[in-house]
């Protein structure tokens, strides 16, 4: 899949030629709507309301699709932890048949979703998260250690934002146009997108490897074996933990406003309209989007990194203030619910694409990014998990909306003091390495690990 026989692939040979407004064009398209195209067969399924609860022994009942929604996150998580090891060390020529097997294995675990009777279907839920949480990793490798890599990173970002709420928009008009049932509705939204993910593939598997120039900005990335993995975590522990502490709440702040968006809508009085799912995230991709991408125009690594906390920053900030705002009536639900949005993903986006990626740069560590977004990956959906089941069982009667103002406040907080301790942890580690005065954006593609 990666080359034709008889040499490099006419696509290929182009590319590596091609400006970079061409190649960079290419390949946002190409990760753009891989990506987009994989939340079809993830996240259409949350848009139905499955009423019920289910009996569990030794435990009280719980909230259906409460139920469902952690079976596949439980898998999602599974993947995760399981992508620690295999992202991090598989190698370039492998992916692109890898992301095919992946969503083939999870559009087969929808069909037997829709086909097995209540509860026992999330069994197939649970089944069809475990290969969806490897696909973020695979397509962003295809992205990393470039030059333009915050702007293709930003634009790969972009479209998990915009799709949660346009595949929500689909799996509704499915049930209410095509008729079909909501447990048949996640698998026939997974069809109408499987010809869009593999052309996608198809584009990304064509795309070259980082150049010379490329590796001398960013510094070499290499598979990490598991030696490497633990140098890595060990030698940067506080300023690694500090991260994965706020991703934990950024995560469960965004799976819990993106799984139940339809309640806190209804609650704010949007009863029964679809396209609200798609609505604000569009304003919500673009500042995104604009934010990150022009962190590209950065140059130097060290500088680069204290921007992305920066923006980071910004937004945990103005989850809390807009939260404030909202209550005290000074903006409209729908602005409420922009500007969270747009927070969360501020703070929530860079880990995703480019804060690990100028992080490695700065301190000069030869590896993969991908290592260190799964690490953050598996522990904030395993804290998703454990907020869901605080909401069940915890605090069964509180309304959805009032949960979610009181935990946007939580997360404000706690995320803004990690992200200060994060960045004043690397920050003095990069001046350890440069040196006050040294640019940070001299090769270091022969350099061995830090």
């Amino acid at each position: 899949m990666m080359e034709e026989k008889r040499g490099i692939h006419p696509i290929t040979r182009w590319l590596e030629k091609a400006s970079p407004f061409a190649f960079a064009t290419y390949a946002i398209f190409a990760a753009f709507m891989a990506y987009f195209a994989m939340y079809a067969f993830r996240k259409p399924f949350s848009v139905a309301l499955f009423p019920g609860q289910v009996a569990l022994p030794f435990l009280p009942p719980i909230d259906y699709k409460i139920f469902l929604i952690i079976a596949q996150v439980v898998g999602y998580t599974l993947s995760k932890f399981t992508g620690i090891k295999v992202i991090s060390e598989m190698e370039a020529k492998h992916r692109a048949w890898a992301l095919v097997g992946m969503i083939a294995a999870a559009e087969a675990a929808l069909l037997l979703f829709a086909i097995t009777p209540k509860p026992y279907n999330a069994l197939f839920l649970f089944a069809n998260g475990i290969p969806l949480g490897m696909i973020w990793g695979l397509v962003f490798a295809f992205l990393e250690g470039r030059r333009l890599s915050e702007l293709l990173g930003a634009g790969l970002s972009a479209s998990y934002i915009l799709a949660s709420g346009v595949v929500k928009s689909v799996g509704d008009a499915v049930i209410k146009y095509l008729h079909f049932s909501e447990y048949w509705m996640p698998f026939i939204t997974g069809l109408f997108f499987l010809p869009l993910f593999l052309l996608c593939v198809w584009m990304l598997s064509l795309m070259p490897p980082p150049s010379v120039e490329d590796e001398a900005l960013r510094t070499k990335r290499a598979p990490m074996q598991r030696q490497d993995r633990w140098v890595f975590f060990s030698r940067f522990a506080p300023g690694l933990i500090a991260l994965i502490v706020l991703y934990i709440f950024l995560t469960t702040y965004r799976d819990f406003r993106d799984n139940f968006a339809k309640e806190l809508w209804t609650a704010l009085g949007y009863k029964g309209v679809p396209l609200i799912f798609t609505q604000t995230e569009i304003y919500v991709a673009f500042g995104v989007m604009i934010a990150l991408a022009l962190i590209m125009w950065v140059k130097t690594n060290r500088r680069a990194m204290v921007v992305v906390h920066g923006i980071m920053l910004f937004g945990s900030v103005m989850i809390g203030v807009s939260t404030m705002a909202f209550q005290a009536q000074m903006i409209s639900p729908v602005v409420w619910m922009t500007l969270v949005g747009l927070g969360l993903y501020l703070g929530y986006v860079p880990f995703g694409c480019m804060l690990f990626d100028r992080l490695l740069a700065a301190i000069r560590f030869v590896g993969t990014s991908g290592f260190m977004i799964y690490v953050a990956d598996s522990f904030g959906y395993l804290g998703s998990v454990v907020l869901m089941l605080y909401k069940n069982f915890g605090q069964p009667t509180l309304p959805w909306l009032k949960f979610f103002v009181q935990y946007s406040y939580v997360t404000s907080v706690l995320c803004s003091v990690c992200f200060v301790f994060s960045l004043v942890y690397f920050y003095r580690i990069a001046l350890d390495v440069h040196g006050a005065d040294e640019l940070d954006d001299i090769p270091a593609a022969s350099e061995g690990k830090a």
